[in-house]
């Protein structure tokens, strides 16, 4: 399969918010009470789409995964439980969700590759993330790709796990 990744258009925003609400769903059936109170919802969507950091990941037409990517602006991670292994610049990305026809085929994986891509576009070289603490997936993902945990941030009163990579050439 050839997937290509873009920015996310508004009228992607339904298509989106469908793979969100399942993942939403799927994550409640796995008993996390991550994205279990109203967020994400579709004005988050439409919001990242409107400020150009929504991004998809796209089989053919159709979208496979979706995620917000953003410089420097992540006002949690300035209070991190512990320490980032770099300071300066950073890509921060939220809300990765693989649609329910897509999923175990790596694509989740694939999209922080291209995030890993964004990141050396635009000259930086520290990736940052933040997950549940039974996010079993995405800390797999995270391992397999050589972040490092650096602590705990807390969002919305919940606390989670935050890791870094720094990216070399």
């Amino acid at each position: 399969m050839e997937y290509s990744f873009r920015q996310a258009q508004q009228v992607d925003a339904p298509q989106i918010w469908e793979i969100l609400a399942r993942a939403i769903q799927r994550r409640k059936e796995d008993g996390s009470n991550q994205w279990q109170d109203g967020y994400p919802n579709p004005a988050v969507v439409d919001g990242d789409i409107e400020k150009g950091q929504g991004y998809v990941l796209v089989d053919g037409h159709t979208i496979a995964g979706y995620c917000a990517i953003w410089i420097n602006n992540e006002p949690a991670y300035a209070k991190l439980n512990g320490k980032w292994l770099t300071e300066g610049d950073f890509v921060v990305y939220h809300r990765v969700v693989v649609a329910e026809s897509h999923l175990g085929k790596g694509l989740a994986q694939k999209m922080l590759l291209y995030i890993e891509d964004f990141a050396r576009q635009h000259m930086i070289r520290s990736v940052k993330a933040d997950t549940n603490f039974d996010n079993a997936g995405m800390l797999n993902i995270f391992r397999k790709l050589g972040y490092t945990y650096c602590g705990e941030v807390v969002f919305r009163g919940t606390p989670r796990k935050a890791f870094e990579k720094v990216l070399v050439d």
